[in-house]
């Protein structure tokens, strides 16, 4: 397995790599200069379980919001830097828990090398980040368009830039909008390196088409043995980006302590308000920490087999509703009492789960 065998990277309170737990990223979407707004988004994320966060830092101001910043959250804190070498060494001045570069737009070797001091002296971890989008152009050129050789021999130059300043607390991203393209570049890279990956689809879209781009990407990478961390990106509440990301690491078996939905996807024989029922339940579920499996079922076809298998299920009949706990039937409850009662259950496995 490639990520039993990466650098463990510490960054804040957390590790990337040496087959430490795979950590879900997002990054905020508000201007980091409003230091409260900011908090208030990374302090939902932390709730929908976020475990590390990212700020972009376009301005002065926004490198010294990072320290009333870093003191009101609960994570490890990256600032997201490109173009001004001194915006990033002011973040970390202030607090950056881990600092995101492109070395290829930060200057020159100097430059590059002021940015690795300031790093080195307070051990903060640099993520090299390399997107298609932004390839070189004589990498380009080198192989006729972009490829993920390209992606590579980009990422490793930079890395390489990085360690000639004595500095080796890196992560790498290579990202790219193209599925297959970043698929194969991971796995391409994974064999020439044992810095941890940074993995993702870049630029993936909006909610749905985004989620279902990320998972196809990011779990082809990840059932490979590839990949430290991730982060799902999407256009919208970053909120869902980690909602997304944990529901991959689970859906792989990679990822413990998140409750799995399972809902059947209705038919004619459906006789109460399922599609309702079910997004309210994976609502109510979204935020709770623990490692349980529950159902939301329509009819008897599929519903008796499902809630066998389920920690709690709702299995709908006609204008009503059996909850079940394992397998066993514990409640007949009217439709409209169901999410109620659903709720009520659910609360006491927690309950019986803490004693």
């Amino acid at each position: 397995m490639y990520r039993e065998h990466t650098k463990a990277i510490r960054i804040g309170d957390r590790f990337i790599g040496g087959g430490h737990p795979i950590t879900v990223q997002s990054m905020t979407n508000t201007k980091t200069e409003d230091a409260e707004a900011t908090i208030e988004q990374i302090l939902r994320l932390e709730e929908a379980g976020c475990e590390i966060i990212r700020s972009t830092v376009p301005t002065m101001e926004a490198a010294e919001a990072f320290a009333k910043i870093k003191k009101a959250i609960h994570i490890p804190l990256v600032a997201d830097v490109h173009f001004d070498y001194r915006l990033a060494v002011a973040a970390i001045e202030n607090g950056a828990d881990g600092i995101r570069i492109n070395p290829g737009n930060i200057g020159g070797p100097e430059r590059v090398q002021a940015v690795v001091a300031a790093a080195k002296e307070r051990e903060v971890p640099i993520r090299v980040g390399v997107n298609s989008g932004s390839l070189d152009k004589r990498l380009v050129e080198k192989y006729g368009r972009v490829t993920p050789e390209g992606l590579v021999e980009s990422a490793l130059e930079r890395v390489r830039m990085i360690e000639d300043f004595d500095y080796d607390r890196m992560v790498i991203s290579i990202k790219s909008s193209d599925v297959r393209l970043g698929v194969a570049a991971h796995e391409l890279i994974a064999k020439m390196t044992d810095y941890p990956l940074h993995v993702g689809v870049t630029e993936a879209g909006g909610l749905f088409a985004g989620a279902i781009k990320s998972a196809v990407g990011i779990g082809l990478i990840l059932n490979q043995g590839i990949g430290d961390t991730i982060r799902v990106s999407l256009t919208g509440d970053p909120v869902e980006e980690v909602r997304a990301g944990r529901l991959i690491l689970k859906s792989l078996g990679l990822r413990k302590g998140q409750v799995e939905v399972v809902s059947c996807p209705t038919c004619g024989r459906t006789q109460i308000d399922l599609i309702s029922l079910a997004g309210k339940v994976e609502k109510m579920v979204a935020p709770i920490q623990a490692d349980l499996k529950v159902a939301v079922m329509g009819c008897v076809v599929n519903g008796p087999g499902e809630a066998a298998e389920a920690d709690l299920a709702v299995c709908g009949g006609k204008g009503e509703g059996l909850i079940l706990r394992r397998g066993v039937v514990i409640r007949k409850v009217a439709e409209e009492s169901l999410l109620e009662a659903f709720r009520e259950e659910l609360e006491k496995i927690l309950s019986e789960e803490k004693e």
